[in-house]
């Protein structure tokens, strides 16, 4: 059955088709979004769901979101989605920070010649036919300082625009190296340093517990007397009381907001000042952003829901097509991994500790530790998959951590998985064959070769003859058919182990009759998921 998409805003005809093109089911319904009730109603039989922002996907959405996948946005901005909620719902959040990088950066450096220039006002004088000639006296942008806030995608082309405006460029991010940094021709300062030179504040940040009013009184009282401040990005980056009142004493001399801390804002305090410039979040107003965002958001929901491929998730690491088809042998084994050990372990789990060896320590390891920990958590939750299975263990506490290496031994790649409870250590390792099937290689430090089934019984037991005869006469008698059979030990007389691969799940009565000869310590049945 084909997957199955809801269009719940505006989207173009061309992205739509796209879905269709691909194979997708697309059900095109531009207004429901703006109905909560309709949308919580028939949202359950939906794969994908594909909006802008007039959609609010809340926690009650996404309650009757049984099937749902993945929620795409149309644009950068995810704030109205619930993300948490979707997290640990599974659902991966998309958005498309790209198609609008273009028309945004445009925006903000428009924004910035309008508070230069004062031309909003000037161009109201001059319609109400007057002749205001000598009110209006702006400042070159020429020779200026800009302070950039954020110097990644979009804070990067402003830089790049403003340089050939002749500016100078002071960004703070302090996730831009310095190595960037002079490639991009700006000088990397501190906040407090970018707030006491530069001439004009743009802002290029998302809103998050670190940003929210970045710029606060405080700091808005430390910038240099006369600067103007462009946000062209998120609502809520700045005290716009503060900056009104600032704006009023003469200390900051101009502003131009496309975002407020309200939308839609209907009132604000910067709303009426003299040289203030408001837009209604008008960043992304282009045609062409429009259309890339539209067709972005479809090409990503298509490839994921086809191919597994992830991109610009929010919530869970990408994985391009590419790396989907290659890691995804490895992504099975981290999952059965993740399952052997979350079947053998009752107790509450402190910490999972991941090695990545030779080749697949090259690969992308968040998804695969992603896939592992879900491989752990759905022995308790079933409904647990790559996307929920992090959030799940950081609210549980349960500590991570990934080491990789260089080729250490006869594979060409390997992981293995390391799970400490209070009581003790577990761990189990595994690797892709060429033929692609992933095989458990170790386990409690026992070297074993085992193909993985749907259906398998773990014993452990010394290392005394019989063992073979008894399992395999058990098993015959009461009809349970053997399809592999793997032995290991630690030495000569020592601890084993025996990892049978059976045809279907092993009754209790069975493991009962195993139990019953005193020959095994541990007798476990385990299923995986090897569709």
């Amino acid at each position: 059955m084909a997957p199955k998409v809801l269009v719940s805003d505006k989207l173009s005809e061309t992205a739509v088709q796209i879905f269709r093109d691909r194979g997708i089911d697309v059900d095109f319904q531009p207004d429901l979004g703006k109905d909560k009730e309709k949308l919580a109603a028939v949202i359950g039989k939906y794969d994908g769901l594909a909006i802008r922002s007039a959609t609010k996907v809340t926690e009650k959405i996404l309650k009757a979101a049984d099937n749902l996948k993945v929620i795409a946005r149309a644009g950068i901005g995810t704030d109205n989605i619930d993300k948490d909620a979707a997290s640990k719902k599974g659902v991966i959040v998309m958005n498309t920070p790209f198609g609008n990088m273009i028309t945004t950066a445009e925006h903000a450096i428009a924004m910035m010649f309008a508070v230069a220039r004062q031309l909003p006002e000037a161009s109201a004088s001059t319609h109400a036919g007057k002749w205001e000639k000598s009110k209006f006296m702006g400042v070159e942008l020429t020779s200026k300082t800009l302070g950039v806030i954020g110097a990644g995608n979009i804070g990067g082309i402003v830089c790049s625009r403003a340089l050939g405006l002749k500016m100078k460029a002071v960004a703070y991010d302090p996730f831009l190296s310095e190595e960037k940094a002079d490639k991009m021709g700006v000088e990397k300062v501190e906040l407090d340093e970018l707030l006491a030179r530069a001439d004009f504040i743009t802002l290029h940040v998302p809103l998050t517990d670190q940003t929210r009013n970045i710029l606060s009184r405080e700091n808005l009282e430390k910038t240099k007397k006369g600067v103007r401040i462009i946000n062209c990005a998120r609502g809520g980056l700045v005290d716009e009381e503060a900056l009104a009142e600032l704006l009023k004493s003469g200390h900051v001399a101009g502003a131009a907001f496309d975002v407020f801390s309200v939308e839609p804002a209907t009132e604000n305090p910067l709303f009426n000042l003299p040289n203030v410039v408001c837009t209604p979040h008008l960043g992304a107003a282009t045609t062409e952003a429009q259309e890339n965002v539209a067709l972005q958001v479809a090409e990503q929901m298509s490839d994921y829901l086809l191919t597994g491929a992830v991109t610009n998730a929010l919530n869970m690491p990408s994985v391009t097509a590419e790396e989907a088809k290659v890691m995804g042998p490895w992504i099975k084994l981290a999952d059965h991994l993740g399952s052997f050990i979350g079947q053998m372990t009752d107790e509450p789990i402190k910490a999972i500790n991941i090695l990545y060896d030779g080749v697949v320590s090259e690969m992308n390891l968040g998804a695969l530790t992603s896939a592992a920990v879900a491989g752990i958590m759905k022995s308790a939750n079933p409904e647990v998959n790559m996307v929920s299975a992090p959030v799940i263990a950081k609210e549980r506490g349960v500590k991570i951590s990934t080491t990789k290496q260089d080729k250490s031994g006869a594979f060409e790649g390997y992981i293995k998985l390391t799970v400490v409870t209070d009581q003790r250590e577990r761990s189990i390792g595994g690797t892709v064959f060429s033929d692609g099937k992933p095989r458990f290689i170790q386990i409690k430090g026992i070297n074993i070769d085992a193909e993985i089934g749907r259906h398998m019984l773990y014993t452990t037991n010394e290392d005394v003859p019989g063992i073979i005869g008894t399992l395999g006469q058990t098993m015959g008698e009461n009809g349970v058919n053997i399809a592999n059979f793997t032995l290991g030990r630690a030495a000569a007389g020592g601890e084993a182990i025996a990892l049978l691969y059976v045809d279907d799940n092993v009754p209790d009565e069975v493991i009962g009759k195993l139990h019953a000869t005193g020959k095994f310590q541990m007798i476990r049945h385990l299923e995986f998921d090897v569709a």
